[in-house]
């Protein structure tokens, strides 16, 4: 590959992690300023200005005026399958995947020892679920298998691979491991099994309002759901 196209490689690449952050934020908090996105993203607020209005005008984002001169703004239909699309893009073909995500999942699990949540279930069949089954070797944490009702093998990583939660038996929680559609699979989860914690890694950029609000961390308090 010449230089020139490694540069438009890399150029796409960051074009699509900055149009996703600004996606992920405004979803996250609708009142966002340009500054606080700017700053989030760690970009100049001039380009925040400038990605800001390329999501409005490909019609991901609308604006909304509110009082005191400010602006309110809102994913549309349209940009959270982007969001969804973009974040599963970047996820496989990252190559810093496998290192951020092994860091990230041993952080998980030595939270969940720590709170006693010794027993997870998977939900994913994907290279994190591979990934999470890994450092789950050096840990206290048993996998329970993992739940994917999309493939067609009785084993992966180890597991014992079900179609439906219910097959897990008793678990402390649930975490997240799909990289098709990561928010939709938490969202979910938390509809279908609000009794039980669902974790996440912060590389699956996985917004959790709820959560948000109540001043937790990207673990869903075990202890709270439990």
């Amino acid at each position: 590959m010449s230089d020139q196209a490694s540069r438009s490689v890399a150029m796409d690449d960051n074009e699509g992690e900055i149009t996703l952050g600004i996606l992920n934020a405004v979803e996250e908090n609708s009142k966002l300023t340009q500054r606080s996105v700017a700053g989030d993203l760690g970009i100049a607020l001039g380009l925040a200005n400038a990605y800001l209005k390329r999501c409005v005008r490909k019609g991901l984002i609308k604006v909304q005026q509110v009082p005191s001169n400010r602006y309110a703004y809102y994913l549309t239909p349209q940009g959270f399958a982007e969001k969804s699309r973009l974040t599963s893009e970047y996820l496989t073909s990252s190559f810093q995947f496998f290192r951020r995500a092994k860091v990230q999942c041993t952080d998980m699990l030595q939270e969940c020892e720590r709170k006693g949540v010794l027993r997870i279930g998977l939900v994913g069949v994907s290279d994190l679920a591979e990934i999470v089954a890994l450092s789950a070797l050096d840990s206290k944490v048993e996998l329970a298998g993992i739940v994917d009702s999309t493939v067609r093998i009785d084993r992966f990583a180890g597991n014992p691979v079900y179609g439906v939660v219910d097959r897990l038996g008793a678990v402390d929680a649930l975490m997240v491991t799909t990289l098709k559609d990561p928010q939709g699979c938490y969202d979910k989860l938390r509809r279908e099994h609000p009794a039980i914690a669902v974790l996440h890694v912060p590389l699956l950029r996985i917004s959790d309002k709820e959560a948000a609000e109540q001043g937790s961390d990207a673990m869903s308090d075990p202890e709270r759901r439990r």
